[in-house]
């Protein structure tokens, strides 16, 4: 990616309403958002309706966890002043979108979506055999495609559903975005531009379709994202031309790995609420202190004197990430030289954990005391996002001839 990044990329990421946030989210995904915030437009959204999926026999508590959620993405540092964050059931064209999508996507895409069988297995004492849990791959993409999203941050795991969204713009695209008139609107679109880069656009264009130019495609595209002159529809318009295809209607987007996409948990494994394993976002300090504590250690040193291996033991992997060099240093040498005990080796962890979450659990007190500020967050972000996607929307029936 070039040093200086465009500032009208949009990135869209949302997150399920099932309960209190932990390090896992806060590492794996709102350290990231609040990153991108500051160069990228965002649209954070609580996905009240994917939660549905798993959740649907007994919804109750979600307006409590939505309001807790977003507490926490506030207090963790997103700031409604740099990005729009909104409730998804707030924005019916999600729904919408889907429906709509839902007509041209193959069940057999749905079906071979990693994580359908992987989450049936794992979540057996729920019946996931429902449309619902099938199609929410597809609600994820009609989330994404609605803000026509540049990036999406997400884990490895989600990279599958991605390249499924990538698919159905592609087939959407394919089936709907030729115009009768496509050529000729496309033309004239290109003489908008200054003569110099009216005629740049066409070398480039001819480069690629003729000579199959990786490179005459990515100075192209770049060229249509600076260009001041011209509509949305007719940026569109030029991308399809350019790579020998129809008005792009649903631009794919581009899965965004984030840096730390799986935060170990009190056990070693993965941090999950499924596994019993986490530490809150806003954990009481007592309580913080007693988890590590009790933490499971290399089952080696069952003696002060026993020495042991940090690579098998889970309070090393929480050390990768809160700790420096020289901790790392110190952890790895006394544990196998048995030179201090597993509670004096917790210390410092302790104490680090401690000083990332204390101005976390501050900020999030005020939005506690003051829950309707919250909801008027909400209220805005998704009054912002729905002019949003009823102009995408507006886009895919007028594609789908239906006006």
């Amino acid at each position: 990616m070039a040093t200086n990044i465009p500032q009208n990329q949009r990135v869209v990421s949302g997150m399920r309403p099932t309960g209190k946030l932990h390090l896992g989210h806060y590492h794996g995904v709102l350290k990231n958002w609040v990153e991108m915030q500051l160069n990228y437009e965002c649209f954070f959204f609580v996905a009240d309706w994917h939660a549905l999926t798993t959740h649907y026999d007994d919804p109750s508590g979600t307006p409590t966890h939505v309001e807790d959620m977003v507490i926490d993405w506030l207090a963790a540092g997103i700031a409604p002043s740099s990005a729009t964050i909104f409730l998804q059931s707030q924005v019916p064209e999600h729904a919408e979108l889907h429906l709509l999508l839902s007509m041209i996507t193959p069940l057999s895409w749905l079906e071979r979506v990693p994580t359908y069988k992987d989450q049936q297995e794992k979540l057996r004492e729920k019946d996931l055999a429902t449309y619902g849990f099938l199609g929410y791959p597809l609600l994820q993409s009609a989330d994404i495609l609605l803000y026509k999203a540049d990036m999406v941050p997400v884990g490895e795991d989600q990279v599958a559903h991605i390249e499924l969204t990538r698919e159905v713009a592609r087939r959407f695209n394919h089936i709907y975005g030729r115009e009768a008139d496509f050529e000729k609107r496309a033309e004239e679109a290109i003489k908008k531009m200054s003569k110099k880069d009216s005629k740049l656009y066409r070398n480039l264009r001819k480069r690629y379709q003729e000579q199959g130019d990786d490179e005459a495609l990515e100075v192209g595209q770049a060229l249509l994202e600076s260009q001041q002159n011209i509509s949305v529809g007719d940026r569109e318009r030029l991308f399809g031309y350019l790579e020998g295809m129809g008005k792009i209607i649903l631009p794919e987007p581009e899965a965004k790995l984030t840096k730390a996409s799986k935060m170990p948990g009190l056990d070693g494994q993965k941090m999950s609420k499924s596994y019993g394993n986490t530490i809150a976002l806003r954990e009481n300090p007592d309580v913080l202190d007693t988890k590590i504590r009790k933490m499971p250690t290399d089952p080696a040193r069952a003696r002060l004197t026993d020495a042991g291996d940090p690579e098998k033991c889970p309070v090393f992997d929480l050390h990768k990430v809160y700790s420096d060099d020289k901790t790392l240093m110190w952890v790895n040498e006394g544990c196998r030289a048995a030179s201090f005990g597993c509670l004096d080796c917790k210390k410092p962890l302790i104490d680090a954990v401690q000083a990332e979450m204390e101005p976390i659990r501050e900020r999030a007190k005020e939005f506690e005391n003051d829950r309707s500020a919250v909801r008027a967050i909400i209220d805005e972000g998704s009054e912002a996002a729905r002019e949003v996607a009823r102009e995408t929307l507006d886009d895919v029936v007028e594609a789908m001839r239906f006006v």
